[in-house]
């Protein structure tokens, strides 16, 4: 062991509270000890003398509880029969060590067999009670249940900790999906689009050199489609990953967007297909942070399903203020399908933001037709 970490040792807080300890127990009998010599109290210089005997093994009762222990308890039943002192705190001290750091089954054994008999026969020699007897099983219960506490304790403590971890990995599984999935779903219909308007076999000038460089540019956009699609199938996979172990999903996030951005959000999903129309009821008020942003991502989600499940279709955003709640419905007049594959996580993630925030959602075929996605959520 280096000197470093032989120093922490001796500095850590446990090792400072148990050399305190037995400072102050001592200090009171090397004080009396000189003075019962003087006077010639041989039977209190004695006590003194078994007190300061029994104290300094507590320094070990933290990593020898059972010898310290039943040291602690000799020399209290050796003192009682002698010249009738007792170090019954200092046995105390030990005992309740015994069950604080040893496993329960040891330190039941040690208490409740050669410790209990020694202080019943110490009891009927003196002429005590033998409820003397119960002293080493019962301080050492007083240890055994303040170490269980404690465990119960750190065992919530870790539950929570996990909690907080697994909270952080859906929001991050959330948040991939919200972003990235509605930017590649916006590259992969682009590149589509883009290889379905190519002349088919020929450029426009006709030239055997146009025609080469349209079939390059063909491939070239079809290669770009399929890694996009690819890209999705990938983070789906990722995706489940991150929420294997999740149980509850976590609220804080701070990702700078909102209501404020959606007239772009809309404006970027008409520039991917048809136009999209966003349309805004009431007075709009400034929105809490948790709902801002579910307003934001679920416009999002929607309008990247109509794109992904019913594409050419088109798309309208209706956001509505009202004084308790702002209300938010996104309608394509597509074929109507649920959108979402099997393990897909887009409708997942807006029932999570709209429970967080304690609103409501609505999810199904529109009134004519396509698909609908409506929320309610509480200012």
């Amino acid at each position: 062991m280096r000197s470093g970490q032989k120093i922490g040792l001796l500095l850590s807080r446990p090792r400072v509270l148990d050399v305190t300890l037995v400072v102050l127990l001592c200090l009171p009998s090397l004080i009396a000890l000189p003075l019962t010599l003087g006077y010639g109290d041989a039977r209190t210089a004695a006590g003194a003398g078994l007190f300061l005997l029994a104290v300094p093994p507590l320094l070990a009762r933290r990593r020898h509880p059972v010898p310290v222990a039943v040291a602690a308890a000799a020399i209290d039943i050796l003192g009682r029969l002698t010249v009738t002192t007792s170090v019954s705190l200092i046995a105390t001290i030990a005992l309740y060590g015994l069950g604080r750091h040893t496993a329960t089954r040891r330190a039941l054994l040690a208490t409740l067999g050669p410790m209990t008999l020694a202080y019943a026969a110490m009891s009927v020699a003196t002429g005590m009670s033998l409820l003397g007897a119960l002293f080493p099983p019962v301080v050492t219960g007083a240890g055994l249940l303040m170490r269980s506490r404690a465990e119960a304790r750190d065992l919530r403590q870790d539950m929570r900790t996990e909690e907080a971890v697994q909270a952080e990995r859906r929001r991050i599984a959330r948040e991939l999906h919200d972003v990235v999935a509605h930017h590649i779903t916006v590259v992969s219909a682009l590149v589509g689009g883009a290889r379905v308007s190519l002349p088919a076999g020929t450029s426009a000038t006709g030239s055997e050199a146009g025609s080469e460089a349209g079939s390059e540019a063909a491939e070239a956009l079809l290669a770009a489609e399929r890694s996009a699609r690819q890209a999705l199938t990938e983070m789906r996979h990722l995706l489940r990953v991150l929420r294997a172990d999740g149980t509850e999903s976590g609220g804080g996030e701070a990702t700078g967007v909102g209501t404020v951005e959606l007239p772009a959000l809309v404006e970027q999903a008409g520039a991917a297909g048809p136009p999209a129309e966003l349309v805004v009821e009431g007075e709009p008020v400034p929105l809490p942070a948790a709902v801002d942003r579910a307003v934001y991502r679920i416009v999002q989600e929607a309008l990247t399903n109509t794109r992904r499940h019913a594409p050419g279709s088109r798309s309208s955003v209706r956001i509505s203020y009202g004084s308790q709640e702002v209300e938010v419905e996104v309608l394509d007049d597509g074929a109507g399908a649920v959108p979402g594959s099997p393990g897909g996580f887009g409708l997942v993630g807006m029932a999570e933001r709209v429970a967080l925030c304690g609103g409501s959602l609505d999810t199904g075929p529109g009134p004519g037709g396509g698909f609908r996605v409506h929320a309610r959520l509480p200012l």
